[in-house]
């Protein structure tokens, strides 16, 4: 992707997942917003996209960020919601028995005390392979791929979900559910 298709999914992902009130929107409980009110309120605020970005960035994204509605009218982000406009009803799925999680070292002792916490999102986000989590991880610094006992925490009764785009959701991961860590 370009840099400017770059740009505008990072725009997307703090206005749909974050902060729609910056441009002057409102996402239903599920996170819907009408594409054609999201372009015209982002113009107003300096950032004009046009109609063929949006869907060139919503095509290739390559983590599937963005999910367009069936009549094409809609856009939402698939997971990773932090606004309390939206209260996404995700169907609960039975997840392998392992799932990953990634972080930068800096943050592992306080995992190891309180496991692995939503904070400001709704969810903690997990996945079905260790290379996407290393690369959120280098985020912040050093990376740490913690491996997540998925199939015991649902096993105990943990319910955990699949957004659209793939990545597993749970609401917290306790300490005892997190394999021993290499340090």
């Amino acid at each position: 992707m370009d840099t400017e298709l770059i740009k505008i999914s990072k725009f997307l992902s703090y206005i749909l997942r974050h902060h729609p009130e910056s441009i002057g929107i409102t996402l239903d409980g599920d996170g819907w917003a009408d594409i054609n009110t999201l372009l015209f309120q982002a113009a107003l605020h300096g950032r004009t996209i046009s109609r063929e970005q949006l869907f060139q960035v919503i095509a290739e994204n390559n983590k599937k960020r963005f999910t367009l509605s069936p009549c094409g009218g809609r856009i939402r982000a698939a997971q990773g919601h932090s606004t309390a406009q939206v209260s996404l009803r995700h169907t609960a799925a039975v997840p392998p028995k392992y799932l990953y999680h990634g972080t930068a070292k800096q943050f592992i002792p306080s995992i190891r005390k309180q496991g692995l916490l939503a904070g400001s999102r709704h969810h903690v986000h997990l996945s079905h392979d260790a290379e996407t989590p290393r690369q959120v991880g280098q985020r912040h610094g050093k990376a740490v791929v913690l491996t997540v006992r998925a199939g015991a925490m649902h096993a105990a009764g943990m319910p955990f979900y699949l957004s659209d785009n793939g990545v597993w959701l749970v609401k917290y991961v306790p300490p005892l559910f997190l394999q021993p860590f290499d340090d």
